[in-house]
């Protein structure tokens, strides 16, 4: 037998204890992570939505937006 016999089955034994396993959280990580997104999208929407209904009409037609139309454009 030569050494690379002997390392190669090593190995291959080696890889094949230490796969990969799914983590059961993965699913859970991830729609923690879109529900995060989610917030963090309306929650910048409110703030522009708050900021562009201090604005005079005047000023939101000069924006192309309206105010009975504000919250929809958002």
């Amino acid at each position: 037998m030569n050494m690379h016999e002997k390392f190669a089955a090593f190995e291959l034994t080696y890889s094949a204890d230490l796969r990969p396993q799914i983590s059961p959280w993965r699913g859970l990580c991830r729609g923690l992570g879109t529900w995060v997104k989610n917030c963090a999208d309306r929650y910048a929407a409110a703030a522009v939505y708050e900021e562009l209904s201090r604005l005079s009409d005047a000023e939101l037609r000069h924006r192309s937006l309206t105010r009975d139309i504000l919250a929809r454009d958002l």
